[in-house]
């Protein structure tokens, strides 16, 4: 049975905690893969965080970090976004990284001489995350694996004949290019004066923002977040050179809510021109696009459509199977 151990240090959580409204991201992305492994019989699975307490949910080992050392040693380990958490002994090992590191960056944080100490295989998003990697950076080779939306997400229940009002998201952080969001609401507020825009906090809204109807949403928990996207008709999600995968934009697609961007970052991967949303070239661009849709329910309905046909296309039992392929385990499941 091979022995796979997962290391990170964000927080303390675990995998009872993966609809919290509190648990990232990235946080996610990892107990869904060690969810769908732990489906596996080949595969002893453990997790090694800042978890206080010892859990095993669903046939996966929670750990504290400190218990690293005395644990049997692992054939492969996959370390989150930290080679220095790397155990001191010789095994396959590979990082997972969320970011665009820079070389500057990758040195000043001491990952320097870990990285050549250990000399791990980079585990990357995307293509612009792929793209982006310096050659130095991944000097031990470099893969890409793209993950999902939640589950809950791609199994919620959508109409796809339902028509919601003229109401808009930008459910990402507020510094990824919310000023071009704001920007580009003047143009669609003065074509479609109807239309609701929700953003993220924390932002400081002003009385004139308050007067072309933005508000500032409230972060509670998933569930909340899918009924929310339901009544969604269109997402505005520019993009942002640090978005190496974007799974707001993703779970968006799942909810089967169109998408129009610039395609900054690796967000033109995440819509399909002129099927799933829209890619424009610029803020001018960006506002016709989003007015069209807001304005022209056979359009929406199109698009909303053709989101809803591919639902489900790519789930983390496909993102697993991908992970064994980069890690060149088969198994008899």
């Amino acid at each position: 049975m091979k022995k796979i151990y997962f290391l990170e240090k964000s927080y303390i959580f675990d995998a009872s905690n993966i609809n919290d409204n509190e648990t990232s991201g990235s946080d996610r992305i990892l107990i869904n893969i060690v969810n769908e492994l732990s489906k596996y019989k080949d595969f002893d699975v453990k997790v090694f965080n800042k978890t206080t307490n010892y859990k095993k949910i669903n046939n996966v080992e929670w750990n504290n970090l400190s218990v690293l050392n005395r644990s049997p040693k692992a054939d492969i380990v996959i370390a989150w976004s930290d080679i220095n958490l790397f155990p001191n002994y010789k095994c396959e090992k590979y990082l997972w990284s969320h970011s665009v590191q820079s070389i500057e960056k990758f040195i000043r944080k001491k990952q320097l001489f870990p990285f050549l100490k250990h000399k791990p295989k980079i585990i990357l998003e995307g293509d612009y995350h792929y793209n982006n990697r310096s050659f130095f950076t991944s000097l031990f080779g470099k893969e890409i694996l793209k993950v999902s939306a939640d589950y809950e997400f791609i199994n919620a229940e959508v109409d796809r004949n339902y028509v919601p009002p003229k109401n808009v998201i930008f459910n990402t952080r507020p510094d990824r290019n919310l000023n071009l969001v704001l920007k580009t609401w003047e143009k669609i507020k003065k074509s479609v004066p109807k239309a609701t825009l929700y953003i993220n906090p924390p932002f400081e809204l002003t009385d004139n923002l308050r007067q072309m109807d933005i508000h500032l949403r409230s972060k509670n928990s998933k569930n909340d977040l899918i009924n929310e996207l339901k009544s969604m008709k269109l997402m505005i999600n520019p993009g942002h050179k640090g978005e190496v995968f974007c799974l707001v934009a993703e779970e968006g697609k799942a909810m089967c809510v169109p998408i129009v961007t610039l395609g900054i970052g690796s967000l033109f991967e995440r819509v399909e021109n002129n099927k799933t949303g829209y890619i424009c070239d610029d803020i001018n661009n960006l506002a016709e696009k989003s007015i069209e849709i807001l304005n022209n329910d056979d359009l929406y309905l199109k698009i909303k459509s053709t989101l809803y046909d591919r639902r489900g296309s790519r789930q983390y039992f496909n993102v697993v199977k991908d992970l064994l392929k980069i890690l060149k385990l088969t198994s008899n499941e």
